[in-house]
């Protein structure tokens, strides 16, 4: 397997500098990974680096709390799409869903999912956040909803991702969709776990590291 082709290459720190995200956008190219994952304020600079090669230009919406109104996301990702963005990482409302507001979570990732159109979408549900039913609960919802990912975590939380959210996800999704592992995945070791446990995608600050080591 090309596990290259896995990794959503990410930055995402309040203080990144554009020299960094340069750096990360340009191994990203040389190794061809599937992704770039970045603040939206940092989409024009890298789509510039990355035009014409395969690798995707990835933004977070509602990050990282995902307590915005769904307007202020939709706005966000109509923005980052216009921008350059390719792929769109948002982030739910995990009180919502927490409140048992399905209707609210649902009809949120949809509209965003409008928004994106043939661009991939992935669904983060901040798993360290959740009951095991309310992790599965979330997956069914974001695939009614239409997304094409679910991922476990911002990496901004009390927890990342663990090969058992990935194994309970796979489950509640099936294998039509993606699951996104992300969050503290700092060794081939663990990235091959996540995959063996259904991880079709690995959200990472360690990218080439991961494929050298």
């Amino acid at each position: 397997m090309e596990y290259q082709r896995l990794i959503d290459s990410t930055l995402l720190a309040p203080d990144a500098r554009e020299e960094q995200i340069v750096a990360l956008a340009k191994e990203a190219k040389e190794l061809h990974f599937a992704s770039v994952c970045i603040n939206p304020c940092f989409i024009k600079t890298v789509k510039d680096i990355l035009d014409g090669t395969e690798v995707k230009v990835c933004t977070v919406i509602g990050f990282p709390l995902g307590a915005m109104t769904t307007e202020s996301k939709v706005f966000e990702t109509r923005d980052a799409i216009e921008k350059g963005a390719q792929e769109i990482d948002m982030v739910i409302n995990v009180s919502a869903l927490k409140d048992g507001k399905d209707d609210y979570v649902e009809e949120e990732i949809r509209r965003i999912k409008e928004c994106c159109g043939d661009k991939v979408l992935k669904v983060i549900l901040e798993c360290c956040l959740l009951t095991d039913e309310e992790k599965v609960k979330a997956c069914l919802l974001a695939k009614r909803a239409g997304a094409d990912f679910v991922k476990t975590s911002t990496g901004f939380s009390k927890g990342g991702a663990t090969v058992e959210d990935v194994a309970l996800m796979r489950k509640a999704v099936g294998e039509e969709m993606g699951v996104k592992a992300a969050g503290g995945i700092r060794d081939r070791k663990t990235m091959l776990a996540m995959v063996e446990a259904g991880a079709t995608r690995i959200g990472t600050s360690r990218g080439k590291a991961l494929i050298e080591e």
